[in-house]
């Protein structure tokens, strides 16, 4: 006779093979899962780290992008302006008598110890001198322009002017020769005020001299013919535009213009107007 418990033990001998079965073929499975699993973290990390010098590729190759395209904003911005602005003329480099800023702006009468004459400087610079002329008037200090830019003809009929009034020793310690002049760059220009009547003797016991003396360097220009000097008598009257920068580096190190090194100032030449 066949008892139901024998068949239940049959049932539960089946059910546990059965289980062992799929308990084995499901740890195979799960291995087999585990090794691709860890296969792909393999794989992963290799792409991270291809990703990574990639990306390090990538941020190098910008970097030297961008600093050609400075280079070539550079090579640009210097095929933009007048190489002659920073040159050491008077008496070491000579310009020529076809040689015109690249484009001059008239400075409003207001500013002119001589109104009715037609005055001109470059027209780059022209913003820096009405700033620093506006300032000036900010601390109650007015400073006309007695002379502005002249051309190499008009420098010429000058100074044979002052030749046949001074005589060519003495004409010499003051003038410029034609085509020597810091006039001709149309970047440096004589100051005066309404108590000298626009004379330029004494103007160096103004108020006006004083304040550029603490100011200029500011605005980019500098004393050219400092009392230091050993190209004219000293100039108190005589400034040039060299760019904020030359200037305020000329004043802290305390030397003119001069004195520097032609190569070292034509370092800052790419930035006279910035």
């Amino acid at each position: 006779m066949y008892h139901s418990w024998q068949k239940t033990e049959k049932e539960l001998a089946e059910k546990t093979t059965l289980y062992d079965t799929n308990t084995q073929k499901l740890r195979g499975e799960l291995r087999s899962l585990e090794e691709r699993l860890e296969d792909m973290k393999s794989e992963n990390d290799s792409i991270t780290a291809t990703l990574s010098d990639q990306q390090k590729i990538n941020l190098e190759l910008e970097r030297e992008k961008r600093n050609k395209e400075e280079e070539v904003e550079q090579l640009t911005k210097l095929t933009t302006i007048d190489p002659e602005l920073l040159i050491k003329y008077s008496k070491d480099y000579f310009l020529s008598e076809n040689y015109k800023p690249r484009e001059l702006t008239d400075i409003p009468p207001e500013y002119l110890s001589q109104p009715e004459r037609k005055m001109q400087v470059l027209s780059d610079m022209y913003p820096y001198l009405m700033d620093m002329l506006e300032d000036a008037k900010h601390d109650d200090v007015t400073i006309l322009i007695s002379s502005a830019y002249r051309s190499f003809e008009s420098q010429k009929n000058l100074k044979s002017a002052y030749v046949v009034q001074y005589g060519s020793t003495t004409a010499n310690r003051f003038s410029a020769e034609q085509g020597y002049s810091e006039h001709q760059l149309g970047t440096t220009l004589d100051f005066s005020t309404k108590s000298l009547g626009g004379a330029l003797n004494g103007f160096d016991g103004t108020p006006a001299y004083k304040w550029l003396t603490e100011n200029a360097y500011k605005h980019g220009f500098i004393l050219s013919y400092p009392k230091t000097n050993t190209f004219y008598k000293y100039e108190p009257w005589h400034w040039r535009f060299v760019g904020e920068d030359l200037a305020r580096d000329l004043h802290d190190d305390g030397k003119n213009f001069y004195e520097w090194d032609q190569r070292d100032i034509d370092e800052y030449l790419i930035k006279i107007f910035d």
